[in-house]
């Protein structure tokens, strides 16, 4: 029998709901407790999801001995305060995105799990999906050249701002530390590189938070990557990585479905004045990829992984600091 591992989801947001249904599907994970500041809360959240045990408190949740792993979805402006506890509490975490709210929180909370002997990765599942392992590889073995340029947008209208904690200030939040991050991840991802330069500009909501940011990171070797974010904003959320020789759509590059997930491979047609003879590029090629699990099922069983296995782990601490050493930069440049 395969072994799994048991999971404590810490908090009862909408991520930790999309979490834990993602998570009935895999293979190496098994849901084994949920913890809330409500006891209502808790309770409702286990009953939906058959989940044995349910906790009135995060301290109960991490106390409970049938729990391996935390799965922590709390606030951006808590996932420092409860990883550290977590991890003390001899329990390996697996973080929400932005990992902490500056690279050297995050500095301390790797610091502690490297003490711990406990694992602890930044949730950012879109790297488990084979679709991006699939456009990833196309770039790697220069399907597209030499990469040039890359542009992401990750951005969505939010109705009530006033009920929604990505407005709050207090609890970090803000579109660059919510979904901006991902661009940021993706960007310094293909590039292998921590950018040179940054630009940035952002536009703030009356509650302090950037509503939208949009910046430019220069790496090395000339590669230029752009991105826009916003959180009340309707836009098409897709990436465009472009090199030399042609370039890649991706048209969900974040939430990737898990049936015919899908990028498109083409070229642009030569200018015609530099030779009238060039033949027209070969048509679009669109792939699609097919997932064996639900995305966080995915994630899931990769955190398994690392933890059972010792595989490396999908974002490693490397990549989680330097992603946060360039949104700390951006929100130094907007002053949000």
């Amino acid at each position: 029998m395969t072994k799994r591992l048991h999971w404590g989801i810490l908090g009862t947001g909408n991520i930790a709901r999309q979490f834990a249904d993602g998570v009935a599907g895999a293979q190496r994970s098994v849901l084994a407790a949920v913890g809330s500041r409500s006891a209502q809360n808790a309770g409702d959240f286990a009953v939906q999801r058959n989940i044995p045990n349910a906790h009135a408190s995060y301290d109960a949740l991490l106390t409970d001995p049938t729990v391996e792993a935390i799965y922590l979805a709390l606030p951006n402006s808590m996932h420092h305060e409860w990883t550290l506890k977590a991890l003390r509490a001899g329990k390996h975490v697996l973080c929400e995105k932005p990992l902490a709210c500056n690279a050297a929180q995050a500095q301390e909370m790797f610091d502690v799990a490297r003490q711990t002997g406990r694992v602890l990765i930044e949730a950012f599942m879109y790297r488990s999906h084979p679709l991006t392992k699939a456009w990833v590889h196309a770039v790697r073995t220069g399907q597209i050249g030499r990469l040039q340029y890359i542009r992401a947008n990750f951005a969505f209208y939010v109705n009530h701002p006033q009920n929604n904690i990505r407005f709050s200030a207090a609890l970090a939040g803000g579109a660059l530390l919510d979904v901006g991050c991902y661009c940021v991840n993706l960007a310094r991802f293909l590039a292998q590189a921590e950018p040179i330069a940054i630009h940035a500009t952002a536009v703030k909501h009356a509650s302090g938070v950037d509503e939208s940011t949009c910046a430019t990171l220069t790496f090395p070797d000339g590669l230029i990557a752009s991105f826009y974010c916003g959180m009340q904003t309707h836009a098409d959320n897709s990436a465009m990585i472009c090199g030399d020789q042609g370039f890649i759509l991706v048209p969900v590059p974040w939430k990737p479905p898990v049936q015919k997930a899908e990028y498109t491979l083409a070229h642009s047609i030569p200018p015609r004045m530099e030779n009238p003879q060039a033949k027209a590029p070969p048509p679009r090629q669109t792939f699609h990829i097919d997932a064996p699990l639900p995305l966080y099922a995915l994630e899931a069983d990769d955190f398994a992984a690392a933890v059972f296995d010792g595989s490396p782990p999908v974002i490693t601490p490397e990549d989680s600091l330097g992603n946060l050493r360039v949104l700390d930069e951006i929100r130094r440049l907007t002053g949000c």
